[in-house]
């Protein structure tokens, strides 16, 4: 097995900036974990993908949005397979800008997806009325945005990404319309 380590243990990368402003301690901690993880799977930035991880091993609102039966766990095995060095090609790969546009200057140590992702989680909380962003903010900012590689794991566990994001939509509205909460999401 080759794996590109770049970094020695616990070493960050240089330049590592903080995750954005408007989000919870919660989802601070899954940008910190997810930095985390990135680090010991020896990449350059965070990606969507390590922010996936970190969200679905630690927010249990996220876990409970997959529903019943065997997605998570589909997921979360593939994950593990890609953070000890088998799976997907893109291992150690810088993740390229999804479909959504990504800002022009993304904080160094994060792909442009995954600064999208947590600046867009940031602005839908605000648009739905929360003062920060949660763990499902997370989730559907990283599901508004079907090129990322977060979705691309979902996708190649079997997890049809369209309904989760509906799923995590309709729990966001609270009751409301929840295409008027994913549009929010794929909009900010």
């Amino acid at each position: 097995m080759h794996n590109p380590t770049r970094y020695t243990s616990g070493q960050a990368p240089p330049n590592l900036l903080e995750p954005p402003g408007g989000l919870t301690e919660e989802m601070r901690a899954v940008a910190v974990g997810a930095r985390r993880r990135a680090v010991r799977d020896g990449d350059r930035d965070v990606d969507t993908a390590h922010l996936l991880h970190s969200l679905v091993e630690s927010d249990p609102a996220v876990r409970e949005a997959f529903g019943d039966g065997p997605r998570l766990a589909r997921v979360l095995g593939y994950l593990v397979q890609r953070s000890i060095g088998y799976g997907l090609r893109w291992q150690g790969a810088q993740e390229r800008p999804g479909v959504l546009p990504a800002p022009r200057y993304a904080a160094d140590g994060w792909s442009p997806s995954a600064a999208a992702a947590l600046a867009r989680a940031a602005r839908g909380a605000v648009l739905r009325g929360a003062s920060r962003a949660g763990g499902l903010d997370l989730l559907a900012a990283l599901m508004a945005d079907p090129g990322c590689r977060a979705v691309e794991v979902l996708e190649r566990s079997g997890v049809d990404a369209a309904w989760l994001a509906a799923r995590t939509a309709d729990r966001l509205a609270g009751g409301g319309p929840a295409e008027v909460i994913a549009e929010r999401y794929r909009q900010a």
